[in-house]
């Protein structure tokens, strides 16, 4: 069954990269798309204990973004999935919109998705801690590793590409919860089939802000390659994590692991990106 397969395929990866067990508390970062509803589902299907844990950016050029927000709290009660909404006008005073807008006016022009990733993580990774979640888990699919993979190996940050993989990030500290992909070696297209026959009330388009991203053109780039090598996007996952134990030992050696001085979050640099916007538009 077309179920059964996407669903052994967590199971199988959970269990092969011990990304958490039946003991852990795990959230799931969703947003009321397809990937990050599809892996709720699952895993609560599968027995994990998890709740769900969502940051709203209130973006104004999306009007599907209320209507998501509503579909994922009618998903979660229907599963019995306590949802933690968080948003960016609560926790900053200000929406994407109103952020970027700040931003542009101290003459510091930053992309919407950069913005909004570096708040989202820095959200994710704070409210974790305080709702005492031992996992993140997120629902990156095969696809958007190796868009990653492939960005990073074109602007040539090797550091980056040692933070990828089924877990996210190179060194462990109590300051910051693990984030998880199950849905690692499931394509986009299965998922897509996937929700759509659970029947799942989800978003499907993409971010209008992410059609101007770096992301974006690497997303089209790849889908052109797919288009004469159906693989390839496999492909490229599976020589990626041939290598990856090696690029991950290698940032291993490189000290011990520092916090912003702001919020004490663990960041590579005194203030961290998070710290360095909020403190522009405050």
């Amino acid at each position: 069954m077309a179920y059964e397969k996407i669903e052994n395929k967590v199971r199988d990866t959970i269990k092969k990269y011990n990304l958490f067990s039946k003991k852990d508390y795990v959230l799931v970062a969703c947003s009321g798309g397809k990937d990050s509803t599809t892996l709720a589902h699952i895993l609560k299907k599968l027995g994990y204990n998890i709740n769900a844990i969502t940051i709203n950016p209130s973006i104004k050029a999306r009007e599907s973004s209320s209507k998501n927000i509503e579909n994922l709290r009618k998903f979660c009660k229907e599963n019995e999935i306590r949802l933690y909404e968080y948003s960016f006008k609560e926790e900053f005073g200000h929406t994407l919109f109103g952020i970027n807008k700040i931003l542009k006016s101290k003459g510091i022009d930053m992309p919407y998705c950069t913005i909004c990733g570096i708040l989202k993580r820095y959200l994710l990774n704070k409210k974790s801690k305080e709702l005492k979640a031992d996992k993140v888990a997120t629902g990156h699919v095969l696809d958007d590793e190796a868009e990653s993979v492939f960005m990073n190996l074109l602007r040539g940050n090797i550091e980056l590409l040692s933070r990828l993989g089924p877990i996210s990030g190179v060194k462990k500290s109590k300051k910051f919860v693990p984030r998880v992909k199950p849905l690692y070696f499931c394509k986009e297209e299965e998922i897509i089939s996937y929700s759509k026959k659970k029947k799942f009330p989800v978003a499907y388009e993409r971010c209008p802000y992410a059609k101007s991203s770096y992301r974006e053109i690497v997303r089209n780039e790849l889908i052109d390659f797919q288009r004469k090598n159906k693989k390839t996007n496999e492909n490229i996952i599976k020589w990626f994590l041939q290598i990856l134990p090696d690029i991950k030992k290698e940032f291993e050696k490189q000290g011990e692991i520092s916090f912003c001085e702001i919020c004490e979050e663990p960041s590579k640099n005194k203030i961290c990106n998070a710290c360095s916007i909020i403190t522009k538009i405050r």
